[in-house]
């Protein structure tokens, strides 16, 4: 089960992302059966909205957004033209925002940003239920290398 969605306009296309993610996620349950924990859920949406938000932000160009079930996780990916991969930032309590890319790795099961032939493609993999023990990240970082950035793929 998959569903893909080009993303352009104004900021209101993050709201239709994250509508979207919950429509999708609410089809997988009613038509497939699929198991989908609240948690799981509003995961899923604020990782569409960092994502999506940091596209559509540091980006120029269009926005396509996939989401796809894999197993036990969904999987959100993002597509955008700017070919600068993202870098985590080291923890700094004092920095107000940018804290976008470190938040989808702590709540994603899986995370890889991948460099395409034009711009880049990041994934985030969602646990679609919690694990027997609770723990539904696996913090699993790939990355191909690049120039150190922060969150937004500024250097």
């Amino acid at each position: 089960m998959q569903d893909t969605v080009a993303l352009d306009g104004d900021g209101h296309v993050i709201g239709e992302a994250r509508r979207r993610a919950a429509d999708f996620l609410a089809r997988a349950q009613a038509e497939h059966g699929i198991l989908v924990s609240a948690r799981a859920m509003d995961l899923t949406r604020l990782v569409v909205s960092e994502l999506v938000t940091n596209a559509r932000k540091y980006a120029p160009g269009p926005v396509l957004m996939e989401l796809r079930i894999a197993g036990a996780v969904v999987e959100v990916i993002v597509w955008d033209s700017d070919p600068v991969l993202p870098v985590a930032r080291a923890a700094d309590a004092g920095r107000v925002g940018q804290h976008g890319l470190e938040i989808v790795m702590a709540v994603a099961q899986g995370f890889e940003v991948q460099r395409e032939p034009v711009g880049k493609r990041i994934t985030a993999r969602i646990a679609l239920t919690e694990e027997p023990g609770g723990d539904v990240t696996g913090r699993g970082l790939q990355q191909q290398p690049g120039p150190a950035l922060d969150s937004h793929g500024i250097p």
